[in-house]
């Protein structure tokens, strides 16, 4: 069976988009005394200018930098702008990968960051199958999602496990939702409720399909009345 998609490509892109306007490049990617300390310490423009990079990058949005990822020139020329680096020293950075994981092993102290792991999924899910009762736009539980592990200061996950996390939620909540409208019903209420999957005689339509075209304003005022009035159900 094939996984449930609840986000569209536009919106998972926007999920994890990086900072495109001034104010926000000065929100989330401004230095502190403590983080020039920590760049200072770097050697050559290409390692200083990565090493940079990353503390920005796991600040916000929140990941890991990957080998040879794609970092928008914009953001680029901000951070080498703040320390003082040819901006063209960032395509030396990805020569050892063996330098840009030690630099992310470094920050991950130095930020407090944990890995993400079975039990942030399963946070997650519970979560966000709370959130679910009220929405089931999935770009709404995803981004709660991403706000959620930053507040935990977990690394987030690649997009397609926050995807699945939502796609469970919902499941779960949907769940919840048919046994709170199901737990009511009586024997009589259920049998009559199955006759609305019948077929009326004199048609090829079924009683459920032939209340919905009532030639009423259809809502959910009118659809309970012409229940009551053809099945008696109360």
């Amino acid at each position: 069976m094939s996984r449930r998609s609840v986000l569209s490509a536009t919106e998972l892109a926007s999920l994890l988009a990086l900072p495109d306007t001034q104010d926000d490049l000065i929100r989330h990617y401004t230095f502190n005394e403590s983080d020039w300390a920590l760049i200072r310490q770097r050697r050559g423009d290409a390692n200083r200018l990565g090493f940079a990079v990353q503390l920005c990058l796991l600040r916000y949005p929140g990941y890991a930098l990957a080998a040879n990822a794609t970092v928008a020139e914009s953001v680029i020329h901000w951070i080498a702008g703040q320390i003082k680096t040819d901006p063209s020293a960032w395509r030396k950075y990805g020569e050892r990968d063996e330098t840009r994981r030690e630099h992310f092993q470094e920050l991950r102290g130095y930020l407090g960051l944990s890995a993400f792991g079975l039990s942030d999924f399963r946070f997650l899910v519970k979560t966000l199958a709370d959130l679910a009762m009220q929405t089931d736009k999935g770009v709404v539980l995803a981004a709660h999602a991403l706000e959620g592990l930053r507040q935990r200061k977990v690394i987030l996950p690649t997009l397609t496990v926050i995807e699945r996390a939502c796609a469970e939620a919902i499941t779960r909540a949907n769940r919840s939702i048919y046994r709170a409208l199901a737990q009511p019903l009586t024997a009589l209420h259920r049998q009559r409720f199955d006759e609305l999957l019948k077929i009326k005689s004199d048609s090829n339509t079924t009683w459920l399909s032939w209340l919905r075209q009532s030639p009423l304003k259809p809502n959910s005022r009118y659809m309970l009345e012409h229940i009551r009035c053809e099945t008696g159900v109360e």
